[in-house]
């Protein structure tokens, strides 16, 4: 059976702070790039894009952060820092908790949202800046939302979007950034519908989830898609305090490329024998 690496979202203090984690694991003798499957979410896409590549996760972050954004790098950087007005946003996320819409029609109400939001940034250069163009070998999974639809759409190498495009689209947060065009329709921020879609992994023998805002997101979900795994063994790594605190409020603040990557380096040794006792069974 697949073991399974699921990367979660968390704009660029997650996409470093996950990179930091599976560089200081590489350390730690453990490879998370042996990964079959690689499920990506949001910033944990641009991160599973380039382990499910084998691209140099230090380099790429490096590239980021002395402000060259060229070949290289993550690509996150150029789109990054738009003037961002939080309400709403928080207003959009707020639908997904909203008792009485069914998910999908959260979703597609956040896609309108997204769809008239005047002023939002374009992302798509996230994806067409990564030092990868073509999708791996390797069975990589990118989560993204139908914009006009709220229906969950999981792009693989088979299914005709380009990589760059689908990592833009599942980095497409509504309200900050514009949704992603492919195939004529519109599509938004796979952590619409989950921070991990964590489920994805069904099938897998063993999975190791990073989920850079799990202080910050309700656990409900998550325990759902985890469940749905089938009592296989999971390893689950969130920011530790330290990491927390570099974060801050804003996790799209350029300035944390280092601190972040950093810190989750500097966390890797503290979960390398959870992750380990997962990884080798």
């Amino acid at each position: 059976m697949t073991r399974a690496l699921v990367l979660g979202g968390g704009g660029i203090a997650g996409i470093a702070w996950e990179a930091g984690i599976v560089a200081g694991l590489r350390e730690a003798g453990l490879d998370l790039g042996e990964a079959g499957l690689v499920v990506g979410t949001s910033a944990g896409s641009v991160v599973g894009a380039l382990v499910a590549t084998g691209a140099d996760l230090e380099s790429a972050v490096a590239a980021e952060a002395d402000g060259t954004n060229g070949a290289g790098g993550t690509g996150a950087g150029t789109a990054a820092r738009p003037a961002v007005d939080m309400e709403p946003v928080m207003a959009a996320f707020g639908l997904l908790y909203d008792p009485s819409l069914e998910p999908r029609e959260a979703r597609r109400r956040i896609g309108e949202l997204a769809l008239a939001a005047e002023g939002a940034a374009r992302i798509e250069s996230v994806g067409e800046r990564l030092p990868v163009k073509e999708w791996p070998d390797r069975r990589l999974l990118i989560t993204a939302v139908d914009a006009g639809t709220g229906e969950f759409t999981v792009w693989d190498r088979d299914s005709g979007a380009p990589l760059a495009a689908a990592v833009a689209s599942s980095c497409a947060v509504p309200c900050v950034f514009a949704p992603v065009e492919i195939g004529g329709r519109r599509y938004m921020d796979g952590g619409v519908r989950s921070a991990t879609n964590a489920d994805l992994a069904a099938g897998s023998s063993a999975v190791v989830v990073l989920e850079p805002l799990a202080h910050f997101t309700p656990r409900t979900r998550y325990r759902d898609e985890i469940a749905e795994l089938g009592g296989v063994p999971v390893a689950h790594v969130a920011p530790d305090e330290a990491a927390v605190a570099v974060f801050g409020a804003d996790v799209l603040d350029p300035g944390l490329w280092k601190p972040a990557f950093e810190a989750g380096l500097a966390q890797a040794p503290a979960v390398a024998d959870e992750v380990g006792r997962v990884w080798r069974a």
